[in-house]
């Protein structure tokens, strides 16, 4: 993959960063973004000392409204083409959502889908005009299959797969790729961030992904332009093909035990 200019949203930490650390190796122009402003400049001076690529940061809350169209305004008024779009900006919120913070509920619909959607319409214009350009949406094997105790995470990652693979669909002779990738359990601070119990997340260590593993699979299937690809192995591919054997309510009773707080 020859990419000029890749501008990744949750680049300070887990799959953003490991996005961030592989494509600099291949002598690109990283536009990093998150809120995390010293994580940010520190992982932006890590990547100039270490490769060629030249590496600008982005320091935005994309939780505020209008965040999608101030970076894509950054990035216009520095005169910049993106070629490489990845959506990774993300988070959960475990528990029982009548008992969870509903601000923390729309937050997260803001952060995962509204700003996604708005990164996406932005820059897929200007790609549209060039006859070239790829978007890597972050979604989640939690998008092929409604979690409870995870109940507005994994609806906003659902929305993320059909969003992206429609997209692929629509601008595949168009010279625009659209991915969507969908990672199991993977190294970072999703289970911290989400309010899971240490238990649980113990319990899960020793079958999570590396995010350079996630990163290479990713970049793989875009190569290839496929609409998805589901990352984690075997166990992970046949999760989501769970629904194709087995009824609805068998298996929301079955995860619902598996996450149950209880």
């Amino acid at each position: 993959m020859v990419t000029k200019t890749v501008l990744i949203t949750g680049a300070s930490s887990g799959i953003g960063q490991a996005f961030a650390e592989e494509l600099a190796t291949r002598d690109t122009h990283l536009i990093l973004v998150a809120r995390s402003q010293d994580k940010l400049y520190r992982l932006a001076k890590q990547l100039q000392e270490k490769t060629s690529s030249d590496v600008e940061v982005i320091v935005q809350d994309l939780t505020e409204s209008q965040a999608g169209q101030k970076v894509y305004d950054w990035v216009e008024d520095k005169g910049l083409a993106v070629d490489l779009l990845i959506n990774n900006a993300g988070f959960g919120d475990y528990g029982p959502f009548a008992e969870r913070d509903l601000s923390r509920q729309l937050e997260m619909i803001q952060l995962n889908v509204t700003v996604l959607v708005e990164l996406t319409h932005l820059f897929l214009s200007p790609m549209q005009q060039r006859g070239e350009g790829s978007i890597i949406n972050v979604a989640s094997i939690a998008g092929f299959q409604a979690l409870p105790y995870l109940s507005t995470y994994a609806a906003t990652k659902a929305f993320v797969l059909s969003f992206t693979e429609a997209l692929w669909a629509e601008n595949k002779d168009k010279g625009i790729n659209f991915l969507a990738l969908c990672p199991g359990p993977t190294e970072s601070n999703f289970f911290e961030a989400a309010q899971f119990p240490q238990s649980f997340e113990n319990k899960n260590n020793g079958s999570l992904t590396s995010a350079e593993t996630v990163v290479k699979d990713a970049l793989n299937a875009l190569d290839n332009c496929k609409s998805n690809v589901v990352t984690g192995g075997m166990t992970n591919n046949l999760i989501v093909n769970a629904s194709r054997f087995f009824p609805r309510e068998f298996l929301l009773s079955a995860v619902e035990k598996q996450f149950s707080p209880k």
